[in-house]
Formats: structure tokens, sequence, C-alpha cells
């Protein structure tokens, strides 16, 4: 640990024992605990700090380079001016798609005044349905059919 000999060590332990004493030397220890950790938590700050500064410089490094690929590509196979045709290198589909608008955004059609369709209006009631009659009643004032009893 940190180029100490084992020997060396136990002489450091003698020596503090001796002299911050017995009854100090825990409290000293948590002390010594508390900075090391300080230094340890500074010393993870700084290196992430320098990490992250690396990472940045090489992902700038790393853009310059694909910038200047992309650019070597686009003077060795020129595209025609895209201003001109825009459909360029598409096909017929692609190109109508374009130009009709989506199903969604088309115009619902205008509602017509109150058309009823025939097979709906066979089976949809024509009265609101009643209330059942013993449902909100005590049970005592319940008529005897819906009270499960026969009368």
């Amino acid at each position: 640990m940190f180029g100490i000999a084992p020997d060396e060590f136990l002489l450091v332990a003698i020596v503090a024992i001796i002299v911050i004493g017995p009854k100090d030397l825990p409290l000293a220890l948590r002390t010594a605990g508390r900075w090391i950790g300080q230094i340890r938590r500074v010393s993870g700050h700084f290196r992430a700090g320098i990490e992250t500064m690396i990472r940045e410089a090489e992902m700038e490094e790393m853009e310059r380079k694909w910038k200047e690929q992309n650019a070597a590509i686009m003077a060795a196979h020129p595209a025609a001016d895209p201003a001109a045709d825009p459909a360029l290198g598409q096909t017929v589909e692609a190109a109508t798609d374009q130009n009709d608008p989506p199903p969604l955004m088309q115009p619902l059609p205008a509602p017509e005044a109150e058309v009823i369709d025939p097979e709906v209006a066979a089976v949809a009631p024509t009265e609101p349905a009643p209330e059942p009659l013993g449902e909100m009643l005590p049970i005592s004032e319940r008529p005897a059919r819906s009270r499960g009893t026969a009368a």
C-alpha cells in the first residue's frame, strides 16, 4: 500500500500510538479518513473534468475528419441541382404521394340534415330506459320480486 513495507507500517503505527496516545488515536484516524475522502472526491472531480475535455477534443477532431471526408465524397460525386428537380432520385409513387394531402388532412364532408339510417332506426330505442324501481329503496320497501321472495 503506497509502497510502504509491512515493517515500516508497523513502525508508523507504534509511533502514532506513542505520540497521539491510545485514547485519542480513533479520533485522529477518523479525521485522517475524512481528509483522505475529501482528497479522493476532489481528485475524482478533477479527473472527470479532464476526461470530459479530452472526449470533447476527440469529438471535435472526429467531426472535422468527417466533414473533410464528406466534402471529398461530394466533390468526387457531384449531384444534380436539387433546386432544379426536387424529385430527383425518387420513385413515381413517392413523388405522387408528396402532392396528395395526407388522409387525415382531407376535409370532412359537410354534415347532412338529420339523416337516419333505416337499419339503425329499426333497433334504436324510442324512449329512454326506465329506472329500476327497487334499486334505490331500502330493502324493506323494495318490491317482493327484487328481494328474491315470491309474493
